[in-house]
């Protein structure tokens, strides 16, 4: 797994190009690993997902997000890959 401090100083001149011609910013280091930028979270601990990454992922309104987490950091991801999985393992589909 890639570390964010190994992969953001491979960011610093297309991140000066990006943050100049967008107002998001959003970096893709290698294929498939990308930097949406910085979120904060509000009173009720709730996050806003940035429209890149929900574009990137599928993700819509109602959709139901799994939290992981280590003494590392946190991921979210979409549930229907777990249940995909089990109906595959289930013999569904």
């Amino acid at each position: 797994m890639i570390q964010a401090m190994e992969i953001i100083p491979s960011f610093a001149a297309k991140y000066e190009k990006s943050y100049k011609s967008q107002k998001s910013i959003t970096m893709e280091a290698e294929s498939g690993k990308y930097i949406f930028g910085v979120v904060k979270v509000g009173d009720r601990g709730q996050i806003v997902i940035p429209k890149e990454a929900r574009e990137v992922y599928g993700i819509k309104a109602g959709d139901s997000l799994l939290v992981l987490g280590d003494m590392k950091g946190m991921a979210i991801i979409k549930t229907e890959i777990f249940q995909d999985k089990i109906d595959e393992m289930l013999g569904g589909n």
